[in-house]
């Protein structure tokens, strides 16, 4: 699909961070490469932003980089219950099931499991419901219908990159939002591997971008483990709890730098790849 450039900015629009320095300071107003983690986070740096870059490497955005590059809309929601089974109903679209429902069959259906979507048989449309990765999709482009939002993985981050420098040469405002996980209390558990996926499209991205100091602390940490990515997802806390259940494969699905040359923009009709 034909993404439009960033719109020129309405200079009689107020805004809102411009009297508040403590807003605009959790804004990351003064870098157009703006990062901060989860729905809270990314609602703030995204606000006035044209593009949004969106981070769950274990694993809602690697399963979309795998669907999207395999020609499937993929439409992000944010629980899995009757409301998506309803939403699927009314895309006609399939539902994801769990990476538990799916395991063990001679031929799984779509799931979240990146590795289990590899074997499985493309589908045109799918419902991919995710606690963290999808919510923030669908809460970033609820709140702005216009905000390009994007989906990034270590799979696909040099593909990223490349779309993302010409616009930000251009002046686009891009926010990375890394997903991060959830305690069992609900507060927000900062996972490292979407630090890393977050600093591996960073890292990607031509020189001479200005970063802000949450991205260029991204970019670093994603350096200090990019010889041995695979290494590192492993031996994360994610890594270790999907491997503890049975879910190595995925880990090293998610592991595969540069597998794909997809970007999974979100539309009308989901995500689907850009043009």
């Amino acid at each position: 699909m034909t993404s439009p450039g960033p719109a020129a900015p309405d200079p009689a629009a107020p805004d809102p961070a411009a009297s508040d320095p403590v807003a605009a300071a959790h804004a990351q107003t003064a870098h157009p490469i703006r990062l901060e983690w989860g729905p809270t986070g990314g609602a703030a740096v995204s606000a006035g932003a044209d593009i949004a870059v969106v981070v769950d490497v274990l694993s809602f955005t690697t399963t979309l980089t795998i669907a999207t590059a395999r020609g499937t809309h993929v439409h992000p929601f944010a629980w899995k219950d009757a409301r998506a089974a309803a939403y699927a109903r009314a895309h006609d679209a399939v539902l994801a099931v769990g990476r538990l429902e799916a395991r063990g069959l001679a031929a799984p259906p779509p799931s979240l499991s990146p590795a289990q979507l590899l074997d499985s048989a493309p589908v045109p449309r799918l419902v991919l419901p995710s606690p963290n990765g999808s919510s923030v999709c669908a809460a970033l482009r609820a709140t702005d219908p216009d905000l390009l939002v994007v989906g990034a993985s270590v799979r696909n981050r040099r593909a990223v990159a490349a779309w993302l420098s010409p616009r930000i040469a251009a002046g686009a405002t891009v926010a990375l939002v890394p997903a991060g996980e959830r305690w069992p209390d609900g507060s927000l558990r900062p996972a490292v591997e979407d630090l890393w996926g977050a600093g591996a499209v960073l890292d990607a991205l031509a020189p001479g971008h200005a970063l802000g100091a949450e991205a260029l602390h991204a970019r670093a940490a994603f350096r200090a483990i990019a010889d041995d990515v695979a290494g590192a997802l492993h031996d994360c806390a994610s890594g270790r709890e999907l491997i503890g259940i049975g879910f190595a494969a995925d880990v090293a699905a998610a592991a595969d730098v540069d597998a794909d040359d997809v970007v999974p923009l979100l539309g009308e009709d989901g995500f689907e790849a850009a043009r």
